[in-house]
């Protein structure tokens, strides 16, 4: 049995990670039975969610759980595909977490309003008196995340026009298809849902989430997504949210 060690139910979605959620489809589409346990990240063999265990073996980071899988049990994630699809998907997948996702990072860590009402809730069980700075000190962590990979550098205004641009490209790829590689879902549609689910969870508000829900197919893309891979999942259709605003 895999476990898969995770954020857990929170925010309005599966997963709180996009990064569980990535693991967490890609173990649903390979077929195999697994366990899920929430767990902190700096308990993770690199510090970071998630991570499984498989016959007692420990790996760390979706992409590596990823290559372990279709290495252990022979599973193609992306069968089907031309060498050149295959490239473009590698691609996309990129743009998607060395990129957008920190988009989304921000809106939830470094928004105050947002912060408050989510990821500081994942300290309330500590001492009062010690809650504050540890807050502090996770904020400030995570702004240098954002800084060191350049998103930190630009204006807000910067940032939500990134963020634009990259909602853009993944609806042009999308287009009519009903999954950004064709007519079955592939191993870059679970990145690309644990992201875009995560940044249009009525849970958190923020202008580029805003602009997401102005993307009919993106937004429909993210319902078939969650209809399909977490059926009994009590989700508020973004696709519906968005036509009616």
């Amino acid at each position: 049995m895999i476990t898969l060690f995770a954020a857990g139910e929170v925010f309005g979605l599966p997963d709180g990670s996009p990064y569980v959620t990535k693991t967490e489809i890609h173990l649903k589409m390979a077929g195999l039975s697994y366990a899920k346990s929430p767990a902190h990240p700096e308990l993770s063999p690199k510090g970071q969610l998630p991570w499984i265990e498989d016959d007692r073996v420990l790996i760390a980071d979706s992409h590596f759980i990823r290559l372990h899988l279709e290495e252990k049990y022979g599973f193609d994630f992306d069968a089907g595909l031309s060498g050149l699809e295959r490239a473009q998907a590698w691609a996309i997948e990129r743009m998607i977490e060395n990129h957008f996702g920190w988009t989304m990072a921000g809106i939830r860590w470094l928004d105050e309003t947002n912060f408050a009402k989510g990821p500081a809730q994942y300290f309330t069980g500590m001492p009062a008196e010690a809650q504050a700075a540890i807050k502090e000190d996770v904020q400030k962590e995570v702004a240098s995340r954002i800084f060191a990979v350049g998103l930190g550098r630009h204006t807000p205004e910067e940032v939500l026009g990134l963020g634009e641009r990259s909602l853009s490209a993944l609806s042009l790829i999308l287009g009519d298809k009903a999954y950004l590689m064709g007519d079955k879902p592939t191993g870059v549609d679970a990145i690309a849902f644990g992201v875009l689910a995560g940044l249009m969870t009525p849970f958190f508000e923020a202008p580029v989430r805003d602009l997401a829900l102005g993307y009919p197919n993106l937004t429909a893309y993210v319902d078939r997504m969650m209809a399909r891979f977490y059926p009994d999942f009590a989700w508020t259709a973004v696709s519906t949210v968005a036509k009616a605003a």
